[in-house]
C-alpha cells in the first residue's frame, strides 16, 4: 500500500490528494494542516465583506452545500485529513516528517513513500513603527474576511487605510467602497497594480477608481502607525491618514523553510524549485501551490506567480504523477482579471515594460470599442493593448480594461498565447457572434488587425503617454473629430493645440490645418480618428499620427 504524505490542507494540497484517491484507490492519504480550517476559497474573501456573499462557510462547502471539513474528506474520499499538526521536520533518508500537535504539544513521526509540499506562501508584514498595533490586519484567512465584516457592520469603520495596490488591495478597496467606509490606498510604486499592467493601463484604471470615490496615493511609502493599542493614524513620507483599519496588502512570500531546511532546492524565485512534472529536487518529494516557482510559457524565464488557479492546476498534476502517470505542467502565462467597481481589468503574457527588458522587438496597439454592438442594451468600452514580437508577428501579451467584458477577451488571448500564436491566428479564430455577446469583428481581432496595420506602415499610432509629452510641449496639433456634441460632453483637460473639426467636415476644412504641422487625430475611440488620418494623408499631409484608444482610454484628465 503506497503512502502518500500531504502538508499543506487548501488548493494544491487537498487537490493531489483527491486525485492520487481518484487514480489510486488503495493509497493510504494523510493530510496534515496546520490550521483548523481546510480547503478554503480565499479568493472570495473581499466579496463576503462588501457584501456579495452572506456567510464565510460558503468558502468552505462543495456546490452541492456539504462542509469540505475532515470528515468530509473522510467518508467521501477516503483521505485522512489532521488539522492543527504542523510539519516541522523532513527525514528525506528515513523517508519519515516530523510532526507536532499544536493542542496537545505531542510530536510524532510519520512515513510516506511520496511527499507532497503545498505549504502556501505567508503575507509580507513589513517592520515598521507601531505595526504590531489592533485594527492592522493582513488579508490571507476566512477569520480575517470574518473579523473586518463583522466590525464593518457593527459600524466601528467608518475609515479604511489599505497598503498596497495590487490585486488584494484593489479588491479590498471595492469592498469597503460598497459597504459606506471612506477607503484609502497607499501604493509605494508610481502606479495602482505595479506587478502586471502598464503605465497608461494603469492610469486609466487609477481614473476611474478616483472618479468614483476611492482615494488613491501612489508614490508613497508609509512610515509608521501611530495610536494607543489600536490604529489610529497611518503616517506616511508626504501626509497622516486617519484610520480605523489598516489591511496589508503588500505581496506574499513563499513559504520555504520546511523544503529549505531538508536540503531541497530553492529557485532564483525564492521559491522551491520543481521541475516539468512538479517534483522537487527529490524525486519522492513533490511541491505545488504559492510555496513554489513556475516557469513564464512566453520568456521560459522562472517566476513566482502565486495564483488559486494555478495551486489546483499543480494539485491535480502532482496526484497524477504520484499515481504512476509523467503529465507536464507547461507553465504560466501570470494571466490575471480583476474587477474594480464596475471597471473590469486583465492581463496576460508579457506587458511591455518586460518585452523591453527582455530584450524583444515588439510592437504594441491599444484599441477601444464596445463590448458588443452599440445599439444593444448593455453595450459597455472596452480597451485592448496588444504586445507583439516584430519579427516573428507572435503575441507577447495582452492587457484590457473597461467597464465591458474584458475577461473572455482575456481568456482568448491567453489560448493564443499558449499555443505560441500570431496575431495572424488571433485575428483568424472563428469567435462565437451574436449581438448580445461581441462585435461581427470582435474586440481583439480589431486589435491584431491594428498591428498588422502598424507592421505594414498604414497606422500611425501613438499610445497616451507618447501623446501627453507632444501635448505638453506644444508641439503638435491635437485633431477632435468628434462631434460638437461630444465635445461639449467631454474633452481632455488643458489640451494644448486641439481643434475640433468633426470628420463629415474635415475634407472642406482642410484649409485649416497645416500641412508642415504634426497632427495627432483622435475621437472618442480613435476609429474616426483613424479615418481622419488616412483622409489628411490622402490629402497629402505627411505627419500625421493616431492617439491610441482615443478618449475612452486616456488615462489623464477630463473636462466636462
Amino acid at each position: 500500500m503506497k503512502k502518500v504524505l500531504v502538508i499543506g490542507g487548501v488548493a494544491a494540497g487537498l487537490k493531489s490528494a483527491a486525485k492520487v484517491r481518484r487514480e489510486d484507490p488503495e493509497a493510504q492519504i494523510t493530510v496534515l494542516e496546520k490550521g483548523s480550517l481546510i480547503s478554503y476559497g480565499a479568493c472570495g474573501m473581499p466579496y463576503y465583506v462588501g457584501g456579495l456573499i452572506a456567510d464565510v462557510n460558503e468558502f468552505m462547502k462543495t456546490p452541492a452545500g456539504a462542509m469540505r471539513n475532515p470528515s468530509f474528506f473522510k467518508n467521501v474520499k477516503d483521505i485522512d485529513v489532521r488539522t492543527r499538526m504542523l510539519a516541522t521536520a523532513i527525514n528525506r533518508s528515513g523517508k519519515t516528517v516530523t510532526v507536532k500537535n499544536l493542542e496537545t504539544g505531542e510530536e510524532a513521526e510519520l512515513p510516506y513513500d511520496k511527499l507532497v509540499i503545498a505549504t502556501g506562501a505567508t503575507p509580507v508584514k513589513p517592520p515598521l513603527p507601531g505595526i504590531e498595533l489592533g485594527g492592522i490586519h493582513q488579508f490571507w484567512h476566512p477569520d480575517d474576511a470574518a473579523m473586518v465584516r463583522t466590525r464593518i457592520d457593527s459600524g466601528e469603520i467608518k475609515t479604511a487605510v489599505i497598503i498596497g495596490a495590487g490585486l488584494v488591495g484593489m479588491e479590498m478597496a471595492e469592498a469597503f467602497k460598497t459597504r459606506g467606509v471612506d477607503v484609502t490606498v497607499v501604493e509605494m510604486k508610481d502606479q495602482v497594480f505595479p506587478a502586471f499592467l502598464d503605465v497608461e493601463i494603469a492610469g486609466a484604471v487609477a481614473k476611474y477608481a478616483t472618479e468614483n470615490g476611492i482615494k488613491l496615493l501612489t508614490g508613497e511609502k508609509v512610515e509608521r502607525f501611530n495610536g494607543n493599542g489600536v490604529v489610529k493614524e497611518v503616517v506616511t513620507d508626504k501626509r497622516s491618514i486617519p484610520a480605523d483599519i489598516v489591511i496589508l496588502a503588500i505581496g506574499v512570500k513563499p513559504n520555504v523553510e520546511l523544503a529549505k531546511a531538508a536540503g531541497l532546492a530553492i529557485g532564483p524565485t525564492g521559491a522551491i524549485a520543481v521541475n516539468e512534472f512538479m517534483e522537487t529536487s527529490d524525486p519522492d518529494i513533490y511541491a505545488g501551490g504559492d510555496c513554489v516557482e513556475n516557469t513564464n510559457i512566453v520568456s521560459g524565464k522562472k517566476v513566482f506567480a502565486p495564483m488559486g488557479s494555478t495551486a489546483n492546476k499543480h494539485g491535480r498534476i502532482i496526484g497524477e504523477n504520484i499515481s504512476g502517470k509523467r503529465i507536464k505542467f507547461r507553465g504560466v502565462l501570470n494571466t490575471v482579471v480583476v474587477k474594480v467597481l464596475n471597471l473590469n481589468v486583465g492581463k496576460t503574457g508579457l506587458t511591455e515594460r518586460e518585452a523591453k527588458e527582455l530584450g524583444y522587438e515588439y510592437v504594441t496597439a491599444l484599441v477601444a470599442g464596445p463590448d458588443k454592438p452599440h445599439y444593444m442594451p448593455g453595450s459597455k468600452p472596452i480597451s485592448i493593448k496588444l504586445v507583439v514580437d516584430a519579427a516573428s508577428r507572435k503575441l507577447l501579451g495582452a492587457q484590457a480594461f473597461g467597464e465591458g467584458e474584458v475577461a473572455k477577451r482575456i481568456d482568448v488571448m491567453a489560448a493564443v498565447l499558449t499555443l505560441g500564436g500570431t496575431i495572424d491566428d488571433l485575428f483568424d479564430i472563428d469567435l462565437g457572434y451574436a449581438p448580445p455577446y461581441s462585435s461581427p469583428i470582435d474586440n481583439v481581432a480589431v486589435a491584431a488587425n491594428a498591428v498588422m496595420n502598424k507592421l505594414t506602415g498604414k497606422f500611425k499610432g501613438i499610445s497616451a503617454l507618447t501623446a501627453k509629452e507632444k501635448m505638453d510641449q506644444g508641439t503638435a496639433v491635437f485633431l477632435d473629430v468628434r462631434s460638437p456634441e461630444e465635445y461639449n460632453q467631454i474633452r481632455i483637460a488643458n489640451c494644448r493645440g486641439v481643434k475640433n473639426i468633426p470628420l463629415g467636415q474635415l475634407r472642406n476644412r482642410l484649409g485649416e490645418l497645416g500641412k508642415d504641422e504634426e497632427i495627432i487625430a483622435f475621437c472618442k475611440i480613435s476609429l474616426r480618428g483613424y479615418e481622419a488620418a488616412c483622409t489628411l494623408e490622402g490629402a497629402g499631409f505627411e505627419n500625421v499620427k493616431v492617439m491610441e484608444g482615443g478618449i475612452v482610454a486616456w488615462p489623464f484628465a477630463c473636462e466636462k
